[in-house]
């Protein structure tokens, strides 16, 4: 699930994009920024669809053997154990998984070969062997593991896959720890064998929530460009400004703006943050940089009463 740091990187990555387009446009760029948001889940959906579509490539595996010139006993009646694992037929079989592959029209077999080219890799593997050859009854729980395998060794490590993926999604690089997460926990939850009583991983724990914050984050901080830009100007006096990386510059008046606009988050904990995501996504020395400026930011902000927070959020802790 994506938490308030991958929204905060989001945002991030959307504001960064709107400073650096001619057209400054908003009302478009809030839109791109939820669609970004909205790709991770159909990565997640994708990439179940795929696990899928694997084990149902068994019964194409089985006419193709079936079909064969001098087709062998075993070739006249393969090993379909997969087709009916139990894990991907709860999940096949799960309405909202239904609903989100119809929602993003995701159709794997539009490319065979790939699906083709998975399951024949993974019928010479000795885990799917060891799969096929077990001698006691499949639960859901014992299904797992295979789908697993799939998953991380099959799939994962596909270098076809990941650039379809990547082709697809042009933030896999960054959401694909997410997608992982939210499958990972997919696995966990399913606990019944009863397709209704199962719930895919949402996008994140409270998206009423999350989605105000990213939102609000997003145009307040924009909203708010000229203003921040002064404060940060202000405590900048000696800097050149062509010296000050834009990105530095953006993590700022992030950072300003929650510190201003929202009261239920604790000064510390977004200055950390941003201080975070300053080693990622700027330069070695932004760190110190940043956090010596925010810290003088605040202090006027203090002083100006420009800060107010509630209940757990108390400007000191």
């Amino acid at each position: 699930m994506l938490n308030r740091r991958h929204l905060r990187i989001k945002a991030l990555q959307n504001i960064f994009a709107w400073h650096t387009t001619e057209k400054k446009d908003t009302v478009s760029s809030q839109k791109i920024l939820m669609k970004s948001i909205d790709e991770v889940y159909q990565m997640y959906v994708s990439m179940l669809a795929l696990i899928v579509d694997v084990t149902e490539y068994t019964a194409n595996d089985a006419i193709e053997r079936a079909n064969k010139h001098l087709p062998s006993a075993e070739d006249l009646n393969p090993n379909q154990k997969l087709l009916n694992n139990k894990f991907a037929s709860v999940l096949k079989h799960n309405p909202e998984y239904v609903a989100s592959v119809n929602k993003y029209q995701i159709n794997w077999f539009s490319d065979p070969e790939m699906v083709k080219a998975i399951f024949n890799k993974l019928k010479e593997t000795k885990e799917y062997q060891a799969y096929l050859n077990e001698d006691f009854e499949e639960t859901l729980e014992s299904s797992k593991e295979i789908i697993k395998f799939i998953f991380r060794k099959m799939l994962l490590k596909n270098v076809n896959v990941v650039q379809a993926f990547e082709d697809k999604f042009i933030n896999w690089p960054v959401d694909r720890e997410v997608m992982q997460g939210m499958i990972a926990k997919t696995l966990k939850n399913f606990e019944s064998e009863n397709p209704l009583e199962n719930k895919l991983t949402p996008i994140s724990a409270d998206w009423k929530e999350d989605s105000a914050f990213v939102q609000d984050l997003f145009v307040y901080t924009l909203k708010n460009d000229d203003k921040y830009q002064a404060l940060i100007a202000e405590r900048t006096k000696n800097w050149e400004s062509e010296r000050i990386a834009l990105m530095d510059t953006i993590l700022m008046k992030m950072a300003i703006c929650e510190l201003m606009n929202f009261p239920s988050i604790p000064v510390k904990v977004t200055i950390n943050e941003y201080l975070e995501l300053s080693k990622d996504y700027s330069t070695p020395k932004s760190n110190t940089f940043i956090n010596g400026i925010l810290d003088k930011i605040l202090n006027d902000l203090k002083k100006n009463n420009s800060i107010k927070k509630l209940g757990r959020g108390l400007i000191e802790e």
